[in-house]
């Protein structure tokens, strides 16, 4: 293949995996059964923690070696950054909301900051394959293939995440077709910043860890003020606890396989 078709490619894989992944939120019946609810929120915050402590923090951390013992304080910083940005978008959506009194409050609110959310951590995400094929494009060769591996990989990994928000968006807005949009919208994000990526390839890699911890903040706010207390309520028993557990392993194996 050309380089070209290597890199329509790989941004293809990175926006069309999510969109997947959330089209399998039409295979699912109208309502959802409260241990089946609760089994998909516990597995969606596995995820999504999974994906902020392996996919985020950890990559940071990496970014931050020539920190020295100072280089937790990016992370530390992006993190609070990036909680502080969802309690404002909280903030603000709950004065549009008691403005707005006919919406059903308590539904939209929960889905905007889920989508807002995994919407932010799909950010480094497309950075980090446009700084892989930015770097390629000034390096020629197999550095293309190299980038294709990363961008497939991070696809890969999107499928699930589009289908833990899509089945998060579902059972929150009571809707199949608002949650596969809403999951498309998010992935939107992606190859916007695959290009942002390969501009400022040259010049981006400071920013990288601040962009990631940023990331992480958001997706562990909504997972702790969302979605687990809303798994522990759909049942009583321990079946949210295993969807975690399983959603966390998940996204570990993705990560360590694929790199």
């Amino acid at each position: 293949m050309s380089n070209l078709a290597i890199t329509i490619l790989g941004v293809c894989s990175v926006f069309f995996m999510t969109c997947l992944g959330g089209a399998f939120v039409f295979f699912f019946k109208n309502s959802i059964n409260k241990k089946i609810y609760s089994l998909c929120l516990g597995f969606a915050s596995g995820l999504m923690l999974g994906a902020s402590i392996w996919s985020l923090i950890i990559p940071a951390l990496t970014e931050t070696e020539s920190w020295g013992k100072l280089g937790f304080l990016p992370i530390m910083v992006g993190i609070l950054i990036g909680t502080a940005f969802l309690i404002l978008i909280d903030f603000l959506l709950e004065l549009h909301y008691k403005k707005k009194k006919e919406f059903h409050s308590d539904s939209y609110k929960k889905a905007s900051k889920i989508f807002f959310a995994v919407t932010v951590h799909n950010i480094p995400e497309g950075l980090a394959t446009g700084i892989a094929y930015g770097s390629a494009f000034l390096l020629g060769g197999e550095s293309f293939y190299s980038a294709l591996i990363i961008a497939i990989g991070i696809g890969v990994q999107n499928f699930p995440e589009g289908l833990a928000l899509a089945l998060s968006l579902k059972g929150t807005l009571k809707s199949k077709k608002k949650a596969f949009f809403l999951t498309v919208l998010s992935a939107v994000v992606e190859p916007i910043m695959v290009l942002v990526g390969m501009l400022l390839s040259s010049s981006i890699k400071g920013i990288i860890p601040w962009c990631l911890s940023f990331s992480a903040g958001a997706m562990m706010y909504v997972v702790c003020e969302e979605l687990l207390p809303d798994a522990q309520t759909g049942a009583k028993n321990h079946v949210a606890t295993l969807g975690f557990i399983i959603g966390f392993i998940v996204i570990l194996i993705l990560d360590v396989v694929l790199g």
